[in-house]
């Protein structure tokens, strides 16, 4: 497993990031849909995780409303993993109640919300907080500074985020620049060959600022498994038949895996495989979370790091793979020729 610089931390995670998502599930509501996996199965896949060498593990306090969280620290527990050898990373936002105050980025759910996680994880700290979106109502700036307050308790290590523009991002890191507070490490964010968004404005941002990138669902919620043709699924009770997140332009994405099955022939891998090993070719890309609901799932996610694709396996993909094209992407391009 090779191991990958977060940033400028000198902070160091496996290229793979377990996530936990499917974790839980027991009256959960629409999580019930996504999570299914219980306790013992939990183990028996942390323990395959640590076993080929994956020091990163992702969970968020909403994934079953707490149920990830509490399945997770008992297995980390049960498996008598040392502290010092994980990096663990949750996130705050998602209503965690019907309490109106137990919601969002305010100081207050901030501070309640990593109290409650570590709770659940068993743990003294956490390694990496992610805001998990937007909060329209807070102010970005009183946002960094109980993220800051958060961290200099000494619960919190490190502080990133997801799923914010990368306007609001570069603003945010001004502010905490200027008021010299603690700055976002880096982005967890949707990228797969299927949906390539964030290389318009993300990407570069993230560049520019040294941050990392942690790509979620890179197998497009399970359609990049090959499991999906025009018929339909080849898998009774697939997640996309209940759960159809997040959105793609399907008829794009079956000439995307048309042409992944012809590169896992290939290679003799599966189309996940393939899929998966695209995303950890992309610039930027510091560790890409993979989830499953079955050990054989892990399994092959995992082997995916083994494949490196060629220059020419990756423009085959490219030919298919719809890539943004908006304004003023295109015009930067077009107008940028005159300095190559």
């Amino acid at each position: 497993m090779k191991f990958n610089y977060v940033g400028d931390t000198g902070l160091m995670v496996s290229e793979l990031c377990f996530g936990t998502m499917t974790f839980g599930g027991v009256d959960a509501g629409t999580w019930s849909q996504i999570a299914s996996v219980p306790q013992k199965e939990v183990n028996q896949m942390l323990k395959a995780v640590f076993d080929a060498g994956i020091n990163f593990i992702d969970t968020a306090n909403v994934y079953s409303f707490g149920q990830s969280e509490q399945l997770l620290g008992q297995g980390l527990k049960d498996l008598g993993i040392n502290r010092d050898e994980v990096v663990v990373a949750t996130k705050v936002l998602g209503p965690m109640s019907e309490n109106p105050n137990d919601v969002g980025l305010s100081r207050y759910h901030i501070f309640n919300s990593v109290d409650a996680s570590l709770k659940r994880l068993q743990l003294d700290h956490i390694d990496i907080l992610y805001v998990h979106g937007v909060d329209a109502k807070v102010p970005v700036e009183q946002i960094l500074q109980s993220l800051n307050d958060i961290v200099a308790t000494g619960k919190v290590r490190y502080i990133a985020i997801c799923n914010w523009p990368a306007w609001m991002v570069a603003k945010a890191q001004a502010i905490a620049e200027h008021k010299g507070w603690q700055k976002f490490i880096g982005l967890q964010y949707y990228y797969s060959a299927v949906s390539r968004d964030i290389e318009t404005e993300l990407v570069p941002m993230a560049q520019d600022h040294n941050l990392a990138i942690f790509p979620w669902s890179p197998l497009a919620g399970g359609f990049l498994t090959g499991k999906y043709s025009r018929e339909g699924s080849s898998e009774k009770g697939s997640r996309r038949a209940d759960f159809d997140f997040p959105p793609i332009d399907k008829d794009k994405a079956f000439n995307l895996v048309d042409a992944m099955k012809e590169l896992a022939a290939t290679h003799q891998v599966s189309v996940a495989e393939i899929a998966l090993a695209w995303v950890r070719h992309q610039k930027g890309v510091t560790s890409t979370i993979i989830g499953a609901k079955t050990i054989d799932q892990l399994q092959s996610n995992i082997k995916s790091t083994e494949i490196n694709l060629s220059k020419e396996d990756l423009e085959k993909i490219d030919a298919v793979s719809p890539k943004p094209k908006l304004y003023p992407g295109w015009m930067v391009q077009r107008q940028s020729r005159y300095r190559q």
